[in-house]
């Protein structure tokens, strides 16, 4: 008999939806809000005002509870009405709910014996704890267990005639969002990955009076184009704390140093690889302690991936800088990466924080000249610290090494002497850079200088060095118009080698100008104009001054 009362009540959606609204009456008084609560909007007490989103958010909020997981869940069992402050003895649902708890030991409350939440919410915060008692009474009932009483189930249906007419509506809107929460379920993308992305299209040109001396396209003019960047971002966790980043990237975006002539002329977002997809990134960071976080990476690992470079306007190759070198210190930031590696981040104070990292070029390929330590490597230290509120200061120092063709110092910025002081042979270096960053309200200033002593390892040139200095200055204006919007002004001389043993030094001096600003059509969606001027580029005075127009749209996702 019992049974079948039971069953009757637990399938009937008025009787179920009683439950939940008995905390109308027996939680009219509230308490602090649940910190992890999103109360941002207010919603109504009446149940055909409460849209069925909140409804579900608030149920799932209050769930029971596994006990197997032990005693840091964020609720826990207690078996007596009296412990929770918030259910007022006064009203006639008391004596119900304290037989439920007492009698079967299934009553939810947070550690400090109060149920939390706005005046909204109570309701359904009591409504958890009545659905617990009624599994509860479901498991006695199933095992033949008499301690359910006549008693209780005339209670249950007590409530089933007082609530019949909300308890309707409630069910309605509770039955929806079963439909909608399992076909997301059914097609959710993965448990554990998220995907996320940005698309870059831009328009692209260069021109002056006349083309640089060294111009490898002949002289002829350039012609105005446009390219796209593709990223597409796999981001998993398998803790919650960690982060196994795939990413994937399509793209064709003109080089301006091969039709100019110079590096300095380069975007921070270009690429010629004909719009094939490619593994652009690959890595892995997780915890170690409190302090200290650690990133291994197996392709596409470089510098930034975990090193603050102190440029947090202009650092982002998609709504930052449109140049290349305007990005970060090509003396420290760009020296030889972009393969595989290890990194650490050090916290020891919130003041204080120190980078140290491995990184290798040709590390899959096991022949001499390559490998893991035999190849393209370079060994990086940074320690940055915040004296005062809003102020940055690093200091970083990289050791290189190259051991043939693939040499470039200073990451393809500067001139070609600046990259290459030797020419395509082994070449070790000693980088140093100084980074500075101060915000104040909306602005933002910026400001490095770098320095790298090159030294050739082989050849005719063995044992000679070279000097290689950079700086820049930038900055950026946020929300000058509109919300989100970005106002930069740059200015900087790109890496020059300045003194050079038994050879020859760059002639003259190269200076850097570069305005932006970042329109945001929508919150994903932003434009980008800008123009770039190089006066004497490839730090020489006999080639004229090059112009670099550009407009970037991205798109994120």
């Amino acid at each position: 008999m019992l049974k079948l009362l039971w069953s009757g009540l637990r399938s009937s959606p008025a009787a179920l939806g009683a439950l939940l609204l008995l905390s109308n009456s027996a939680l009219a008084q509230t308490t602090p809000e649940v910190s992890n609560i999103d109360t941002t909007e207010s919603s109504s007490t009446s149940l055909v005002a409460d849209p069925a989103s909140d409804i579900l958010q608030q149920i799932e909020q209050y769930n029971p509870i596994d006990l197997s997981q032990g005693e840091n869940d964020p609720l826990e069992r207690v078996n007596s009405v009296n412990q929770l402050r918030d259910v007022r003895p006064t009203d006639w649902a008391f004596q119900a709910l304290q037989n439920l708890a007492q009698r079967h030991q299934c009553l939810l409350a947070y550690p400090d014996d109060t149920y939390r939440g706005n005046r909204a919410m109570t309701r359904y915060e009591f409504a958890a704890g009545l659905d617990a008692c009624l599994e509860q009474i479901q498991r006695q009932l199933a095992t033949l267990d008499t301690g359910v009483s006549a008693a209780d189930l005339q209670t249950l249906r007590r409530l089933q005639e007082e609530f019949a007419g909300e308890l309707t509506i409630l069910r309605r809107q509770v039955d929806a969002l079963e439909v909608r929460t399992a076909e997301l379920e059914a097609n959710q993308f993965s448990t554990t990955t998220k995907l996320n992305g940005t698309v870059i299209f831009a328009l692209v040109d260069a021109f002056g009076d006349q083309e640089p001396a060294a111009n490898i396209a002949g002289g002829e003019n350039v012609q105005t184009s446009f390219g796209y960047r593709v990223r597409m971002n796999l981001d998993t966790s398998f803790t919650g704390k960690d982060r196994l980043r795939t990413r994937l990237q399509a793209i064709n975006v003109a080089r301006l140093d091969r039709v100019t002539g110079t590096a300095m002329a380069r975007l921070g977002f270009d690429g010629e690889d004909g719009g094939e997809i490619t593994l652009d990134r690959l890595d892995y960071r997780f915890p170690l302690s409190d302090k200290v976080r650690v990133n291994i990476g197996a392709a596409g690992f470089e510098i930034d991936r975990f090193v603050p470079t102190l440029n947090p306007l202009f650092e982002s190759d998609d709504t930052g800088a449109l140049s290349r070198f305007a990005r970060r210190n090509p003396a420290v930031h760009r020296a030889p990466d972009d393969g595989a590696g290890i990194g650490f981040e050090i916290k020891p104070s919130d003041k204080i924080r120190i980078d140290l990292g491995y990184f290798s070029n040709n590390s899959n390929r096991p022949i001499p000249k390559n490998g893991l330590f035999n190849g393209v490597h370079s060994l990086l230290g940074q320690i940055a610290v915040s004296p005062i509120e809003n102020l940055d200061v690093a200091f970083t120092y990289v050791n290189s090494y190259t051991p043939g063709d693939d040499v470039n110092v200073t990451g393809t910025t500067g001139s070609r002497n600046a990259s290459r002081p030797f020419g395509s042979v082994a070449t070790s270096g000693n980088h140093f850079g100084l980074q500075t960053s101060l915000n104040f309200n909306q602005v933002t200033l910026s400001a490095w200088g770098g320095y790298v002593s090159a030294e050739a390892k082989d050849g005719p040139d063995e044992g000679n060095k070279a000097d290689i200095w950079n700086w820049l200055v930038s900055l950026g204006v946020e929300d000058l118009g509109t919300e989100g919007d970005q106002l930069g002004f740059i200015f900087g001389m790109p890496p020059k080698l300045t003194d050079i043993d038994n050879g020859t030094s760059d002639p003259s001096t190269s200076l850097h100008f570069e305005t932006l600003y970042r329109y945001p059509l929508s919150n994903r969606i932003s434009i980008t104009p800008g123009f770039i001027l190089i006066t004497n580029p490839n730090h020489d005075d006999n080639n004229d001054t090059v112009w670099v127009g550009t407009v970037r749209t991205t798109f994120k996702f």
